[in-house]
Order: C-alpha cells, then sequence, then structure tokens
C-alpha cells in the first residue's frame, strides 16, 4: 500500500472537520427530541442532554469553521474584491489571509495557555457529567492551528489566490 500524500491528508482532515460538525448538531437534535417526547410520555428523562447540547454546539462551530474556510464557503465580502482590479484584489486578499493567520496563531497561543492553566491547576466541570474542564478548551487551540494552515495555504497559493478562489476576485 502506497503512502498518501500529505494533499489528501489534508483533505480528509477538512472533510472530517466538516462530517464531526454535521454529526455534532445532528446528534444534539436527535438527544433533544428524544428527551422532551420521553419527558411528554411520562418516561425518564435524560438530564445530561442540556449539558452535552451546551458542549457540543460549540464543538461543532470549532470544527466547521477550518472546513468552511477549506471549501471557502466562509462568511466574506466580496462586493470590494469585486470592484477592485485584480491586482489590488489579490494584494487585499493576501492581507485579509495575513490577518487571519496572525489572529488565529493568537488564539492557538492563548488557548494553549488556558488548557495548561486549567491542567495545572486541575479544574473540573462539576454538573451532571464530571470532567477536567481542561476538556472544553481544546478545541480552541486545534481549531484555530486548522485556521491559521488553512490562512497560510491560501496566502501562499497559486497568484495569491487559493486553488478554490483563482477567478473569484
Amino acid at each position: 500500500m502506497g503512502q498518501m500524500p500529505m494533499r489528501a491528508i489534508y483533505h480528509r482532515l477538512m472533510q472530517a472537520c466538516g462530517a464531526l460538525a454535521a454529526l455534532s448538531i445532528g446528534a444534539v437534535a436527535l438527544l433533544v427530541t428524544f428527551d422532551v417526547v420521553a419527558r411528554n410520555l411520562g418516561l425518564a428523562s435524560l438530564p445530561w442532554v442540556v449539558e452535552v447540547s451546551e458542549y457540543s454546539l460549540p464543538l461543532a462551530t470549532f470544527l466547521a469553521a477550518p472546513w468552511l474556510l477549506y471549501r471557502n464557503e466562509h462568511v466574506r465580502l466580496d462586493m470590494l474584491l469585486t470592484a477592485l482590479p485584480r491586482s489590488s484584489a489579490r494584494l487585499l486578499d493576501r492581507l485579509a489571509d495575513l490577518i487571519g493567520t496572525t489572529v488565529s496563531l493568537v488564539f492557538v497561543w492563548y488557548g494553549v495557555r488556558v488548557i495548561a492553566d486549567s491542567w495545572a491547576l486541575g479544574s473540573m466541570v462539576f454538573k451532571t457529567l464530571v470532567f477536567p474542564e481542561w476538556w472544553l478548551f481544546v478545541p480552541v487551540p486545534v481549531s484555530f492551528a486548522l485556521l491559521a494552515v488553512e490562512f497560510l495555504r491560501r496566502m501562499l497559493g497559486a497568484n495569491g489566490l487559493a486553488p478554490s478562489r483563482q477567478g473569484t476576485a
């Protein structure tokens, strides 16, 4: 069996982010529906469903963000880019990617610091579910690291545009 090229691994990682985000939202929808139906039928309620929902929604957001950027389906204001000459639009696009990379790396740094502090303090979440607090923060640096990679990939793409954006500006 041959080695998988890095581009294919990266593509699968981005697809996995999108799939896990969708599965997370789907699981929450099913759990909440089941819990509501069970309560209305007088059956036992699942007390942890609300907590799982609270934790799953931000997780899905953090998983979806790099996938959406990879697919060029993130929120973006194209009006200015389409009004500018192509060379200016490329420059503005690169600048936006540089800012995105920088902001993402700042969030990685602070996310790792928060995790390290929580770990060092031994902080725990005590609700219906009990677990180490740092688990809640892991998606932050992971997601922003993937966003930084994607912004860099876009910034260094052919003609300043990532392959998925060529010809759009």
